[in-house]
């Protein structure tokens, strides 16, 4: 067993694992922040896109110790400080970005991770980001409308489907 301290969600956490424990294992078994998904245990969907100081990874790639003295943020810590929805967040439910919702959490990740590299980013960038992030219901219209309209981009020209 490993000792691992981290910050998650702005706050200090800390517990044993086994050196074989996922990133995504340990924050859903031991600190069940269950919004984190695990869809492939092969780093195929990204479901289970975090941020390990500031950076999006995918979980089920990343042991657990790997994130000791990181600053992890998962998709409960993306809320605004009142719980209400932020700006991402609210927009996949304004342009409809989600269906079954097993992907939500992993696309609202990588869509912050790409707006803070790319505050404006185009049509084709968001869906070049997107790559490793696989929706299986929306066929990713939405999704691409939602992250362009979270951005302050006017969407209003773009047919919904």
């Amino acid at each position: 067993m490993t000792q691992v301290s981290m910050t998650v969600n702005g706050k200090p956490v800390s517990g044993e694992v086994e050196g074989r424990t996922l990133l995504a294992d340990y924050l859903r078994e031991d600190l069940r922040l269950t919004g984190t998904h695990i869809g492939c245990d092969t780093s195929q969907c990204g479901a289970c896109v975090v941020h390990v100081n500031g950076k999006a990874v995918k979980a089920c790639t990343m042991f657990a110790a790997e994130a000791e003295g990181a600053e992890v943020t998962t998709i409960e810590g993306m809320a605004n400080p009142d719980g209400s929805l932020n700006t991402i967040q609210q927009a996949f439910q304004d342009h409809h970005g989600l269906q079954c919702g097993f992907c939500t959490p992993g696309m609202v990740m990588s869509a912050a991770a790409l707006l803070e590299e790319n505050p404006k980013p185009t049509e084709a960038e968001i869906r070049d980001y997107l790559e490793g992030n696989i929706c299986r219901c929306t066929g990713y219209h939405n999704i691409v409308k939602a992250i362009m309209a979270a951005s302050g981009q006017d969407v209003s020209a773009i047919a919904a489907e």
